[in-house]
């Protein structure tokens, strides 16, 4: 299971989340944010081999190219709505593509949506509203099938991600203002037992797939 945490930026606080096996860590380049950062904030923070995601909203291909070179991105997550064309402009395999099935009629118009951006991403991610706090409507999600991994993000901590592993089955997940004591101020503690909560889910997935192919022997 990917784990991502968001709006990181406090060295101590990375070295922490590294240290629990997090595989992405997530910058918000978007000024209105409490967790906004700049480019040159990032590109003086060691994140320890985690993926460095620069979460983007409002900027023009330009200015995401100069923070990506600035910060050292290694991934560009797409967070505003941006077209296909504009996701385009970067390699295919750096770009996270946000969906937000609120603004979807019907699972089946979400999973068009899937399909048309396919060809312009690596890795997809569902959230119910940048750094907002609420949870998606996981059992409705089952079922979608998507050409590349797909990361789940909204309103995620330690007492609900068993359930949402549970409900829809994602590749990943992303941690954001659950895990802060106060907004863009992420806590040690929170991360921890955030994470804990995942492998303890993986955990047991792993000992009920033993056990029935036990059974089944």
């Amino acid at each position: 299971m990917r784990i991502k945490i968001c709006g990181m930026s406090d060295q101590r606080l990375i070295d922490e989340a590294a240290a629990l096996g997090v595989e992405m860590c997530g910058f918000v380049f978007h000024a209105p944010s409490p967790r906004n950062v700049t480019a040159r904030e990032v590109a003086v923070l060691d994140t320890h081999g985690m993926k460095r995601t620069g979460v983007f909203v409002r900027q023009s291909v330009e200015e995401i190219q100069g923070i990506v070179r600035d910060a050292g991105l290694d991934l560009i997550q797409l967070h505003g709505r941006q077209s296909a064309e504009f996701a385009a402009c970067f390699p295919m395999e750096r770009i996270i593509r946000v969906l937000w099935p609120a603004d979807y009629v019907s699972k089946e118009d979400l999973q068009r949506a899937v399909v048309f951006f396919a060809g312009t991403c690596g890795l997809y991610l569902l959230d119910s509203g940048m750094g907002s706090g609420r949870e998606l409507d996981w059992p409705s999600l089952r079922g979608l099938r998507f050409p590349h991994p797909w990361i789940l993000s909204g309103g995620l901590g330690p007492d609900n991600v068993a359930e949402a592993i549970l409900a829809c089955s994602p590749d990943g997940l992303d941690f954001n203002s659950r895990q802060e004591n106060a907004p863009g101020r992420k806590s040690g503690e929170l991360m921890e037992k955030a994470v804990a909560a995942v492998r303890e889910q993986e955990r047991r997935v792993c000992r009920d797939t033993t056990g029935q192919e036990g059974d089944e022997r």
